[in-house]
């Protein structure tokens, strides 16, 4: 015994030591990777650089929630829209940059890199391109994405060997249905508005007419708007873009410059030795004179002239699924989001709050919570609303009470209504010999089961709250957009619209995107033309950031990446359940896009 207890206390001192130094070794590591990182110097940009846009990102419209600077090894696969954006603007008027090269091929993650955040970069390139310096795309494959952003530029170059993956947009929904009845899992459900659908992939195995309708219309705004900018960058009209597509689906070099979608063919050795002559560069050894965007950014943003006035607009990212409480990185907690526009509604210094909105929604007691927030802070100051790729349902829910909203032509919106989904695990305990059993004081005490399908008479009472809650709905918008109740039931009925049509409708006041809002915002608080932006929320907590460190620098071999169709399938199939753990409202109700929407 006295061994065993002797051993017993070596193994505990031994396994303190080397906790001890782990931990100690742990933090003497991120004290020399942040040293590291504040001694290294920013890069010189030399005169006559190109700026070099490597698309091989995923473009967010939030800030990262840890900043890691210029550490040595920080991957740089996720950058901010308004970043981009910013650095690309400062470029056009900065003397040591002589053009930009757009290259590679996006990466599209979560709700980043829709195509009305794409819309915006596009602006930015445009106006740079209207300062009189070149914009040279150079393409091996592209994806429509691809193409929409590369297509600005006024030299698009293709490798002999290149293709332009552009045959239209499609939108293909899973359905669990067969999958569920195949396993024993059983889904009821409870719904307002005929193109609700959502539910649907939970319960048919084909798409409803109503969600066919909503989607084909979608699908053609936002393609309409691809065609539109893509011709007027190219000087083609929407309809030979659309000969084209329809005649090739994947386009080949000399088809696309017979079509005029590019400029020229060449391999990528021709388009960097042009780029050498460019910018006096003789030496066979040397690459022309670049400086890469994410580089860029740091160090121009840093030199751009900030106000320092007695006000700021602040920026408030709502960009994710609208969840219950606090919610992780990826998501909109309520509690969360709510105690930031509160504590900004309390500042004093911030005369104005821009609240981005980039969600299809989740949560109604969540987008109820925001929402009460925000319109205390309307009644404060000027709360103007920026809806990127996606503001739907939820995500309308939270916008309805800005003092004005815009919205890019090909931001999806609308989706007004809402559903609840009661699960149950009946078939699947039986068939594997599990039974359930109870006892209860009320007729409804174990109405929250998963042991059981729910009684009419359940299912009636879940009914009456999404009921009162999709009236809610309704009298909000029809409040917050002064707009008659009869004709919100008449445009809501859960579908989903395009910024364009929202427009139209009297769902948002303006197209713009983030710098339209933000000027407006400005104004609206009697900034004058120059002020003050800060972004909000703006940073984790340590254990947070110490958590990200680990995932940041890791080797690229520990990120685990899904490519090729195992991939795809993999990604999607926990993507269907990500948002069934997501869904934590109290009350089981939701107001959420009618589908995870894929286009592709």
């Amino acid at each position: 015994m006295k061994n065993f207890i002797t051993s017993m206390m070596g193994a505990l001192v031994a396994l303190i030591v080397f906790t001890t130094g782990a931990v100690l070794l742990f933090v003497g590591f991120v004290g020399a990777i942040i040293t590291m990182g504040q001694q290294r110097k920013a890069p010189e940009v030399a005169s006559g650089s190109y700026l070099v846009f490597d698309l091989s990102t995923n473009i967010t419209d939030a800030p990262p929630p840890v900043d890691f600077g210029d550490f040595p090894g920080a991957r740089t696969d996720t950058m901010q829209l308004r970043t981009i954006t910013r650095a690309i603007r400062y470029a056009s008027h900065d003397s040591k940059i002589k053009g930009i090269l757009l290259l590679g091929n996006l990466s599209p993650g979560g709700y980043g890199t829709g195509y009305a955040a794409l819309k915006e970069v596009r602006g930015a390139l445009g106006d740079f391109r209207a300062s009189g310096k070149p914009v040279l795309a150079y393409i091996d494959y592209a994806t429509t994405k691809d193409f929409y952003l590369a297509s600005v530029a006024n030299d698009v170059v293709v490798d002999p060997y290149g293709e332009i993956i552009m045959p239209g947009l499609a939108s293909e929904p899973w359905f669990l249905a067969g999958a569920f009845e195949k396993y024993g899992i059983g889904i009821q459900v409870t719904r307002v508005g005929k193109y609700k659908s959502y539910v649907e992939t939970y319960t048919r195995t084909s798409m409803s007419p109503e969600n066919r309708e909503q989607l084909q219309k979608l699908l053609d705004d936002v393609w309409a708007t691809i065609l539109a900018d893509v011709g007027k960058s190219r000087g083609v009209s929407a309809e030979s873009i659309q000969a084209t597509v329809d005649a090739e689906g994947i386009i080949k070099p000399s088809l696309a410059l017979k079509a005029h979608l590019i400029d020229r063919v060449a391999y990528r050795d021709e388009v960097i030795d042009k780029l050498k002559k460019d910018t006096g560069i003789t030496s066979p050894t040397e690459t022309f004179k670049q400086v890469q965007l994410s580089y860029y950014a740091k160090t121009a943003l840093n030199r751009s002239p900030t106000t320092m006035g007695p006000g700021e607009v602040a920026i408030v990212y709502a960009e994710g699924e609208i969840v219950e409480g606090e919610g992780d990185q990826n998501e909109i907690g309520g509690a969360r989001f709510a105690r930031e526009i509160r504590r900004l509604r309390q500042d004093p210094s911030v005369k104005a709050i821009v609240l981005r909105v980039n969600s299809p929604g989740g949560s109604t007691t969540a987008s109820e919570t925001i929402l009460r927030e925000v319109r205390l802070a309307r009644a404060a100051k000027p709360v103007v609303v920026s809806m990127g790729s996606y503001a739907a349902s939820g995500g309308y829910w939270i916008s309805i009470f800005g003092t004005r909203i815009f919205a890019e032509p090909n931001t999806i919106t609308g989706s007004i209504g809402v559903f609840g989904i009661q699960p149950n695990i009946q078939k699947l305990a039986n068939d594997h010999g599990v039974t359930f059993d109870s006892v209860k004081t009320g007729k409804f005490a174990d109405s929250l089961t998963l042991t059981r399908p729910k009684t009419e008479e359940e299912l009636a009472v879940f009914q009456r709250m999404v009921d009162w809650i999709y009236g809610q709905f309704i009298a909000k918008v029809a409040e917050g957009r002064k707009l008659p109740p009869s004709r919100v039931e008449e445009i809501a009925q859960g579908r989903v619209w395009s910024g364009v049509e929202a427009l139209k409708l009297g769902l948002v006041d303006e197209i713009g995107g983030l710098d339209a809002a933000i000027k407006y915002a400005g104004h609206q608080a009697n900034l004058g033309e120059h002020f003050r932006v800060n972004e909000y929320p703006r940073s984790r907590n340590i254990s947070e950031a110490i958590a990200a460190l680990f995932g940041r620098f890791a080797p690229e071999s520990m990120h685990l990446q899904s490519t090729g169709l195992v991939g795809e399938l993999k990604d999607r199939i926990e993507s269907e359940f990500f948002w069934l753990r997501s869904l934590n409202d109290p009350k089981g109700v939701y107001a959420r896009m009618p589908v995870d929407l894929v286009i592709h």
